[in-house]
């Protein structure tokens, strides 16, 4: 089956999103700060954002646990933005080529409910989106099936008509698992050649 559209993840591909943009000026050192991105506002524990939990009630969870870095805990919350940087040029590029080979264009992203409308209005080119799917709108995140299958349910797709386009392993590869194309955009300098090249052959 032709690829119909294609699903974009945002993070790491359309936008540069990192703790670390906010935290190396608040540490001043690159080990404390890696130390504390590894041990204290971890991946999992944004996980928790992303699927939902109210960032007010994760945050002072973290907060009992480790009282003496309440202060860095509470700009996860109240300095979020300044984690949003900016665009990936080559991500939005590849965004814009594949609108203009008329592929409808969705997109499925872990992100918290409360943060998502900051980059709604700070990027224009979401109003290219056909549709997108929040995890924290859904309270579920990726990699976990049920989320994907909510995509195409909402918007009716076929997974053998799609194409995920994501920077996370695991995340491609439930994709795959479950029916979809998947490319992981692991590179902005060759991932958009690779992906392009894979439409080349189904525009054929």
């Amino acid at each position: 089956m032709a690829v119909r559209n294609v699903i974009f993840d945002f993070g790491g591909v359309l936008l540069d999103w990192n703790p670390r943009h906010l935290y190396r000026s608040y540490f001043n050192d690159e080990a404390e700060m890696e130390y504390f991105l590894a041990n204290i506002c971890t991946f999992e524990w944004n996980a928790e954002n992303d699927r939902g939990v109210p960032m007010a009630e994760n945050v002072a969870r973290l907060q009992r646990q480790f009282p003496e870095y309440a202060e860095p805990i509470a700009m996860f919350k109240s300095r979020w933005d300044e984690m949003l940087r900016a665009s990936i040029p080559e991500g939005v590029a590849l965004l814009k080529e594949v609108k203009r080979r008329g592929y409808r264009l969705y997109g499925l992203t872990n992100w918290e409910a409360e943060t998502i409308g900051v980059a709604y209005e700070r990027y224009d080119f979401f109003s290219l989106f056909d549709g997108i799917v929040v995890s924290g709108e859904e309270y579920v995140i990726k990699p976990e099936p049920e989320i994907y299958r909510r995509l195409l349910d909402r918007y009716r797709l076929r997974a053998d008509e799609c194409l995920f386009i994501d920077d996370n392993a695991q995340n491609i590869e439930a994709a795959l698992a479950l029916g979809f194309a998947a490319v992981r955009f692991d590179n902005p300098a060759t991932a958009p050649q690779r992906i392009l090249a894979l439409l080349d052959e189904n525009d054929a």
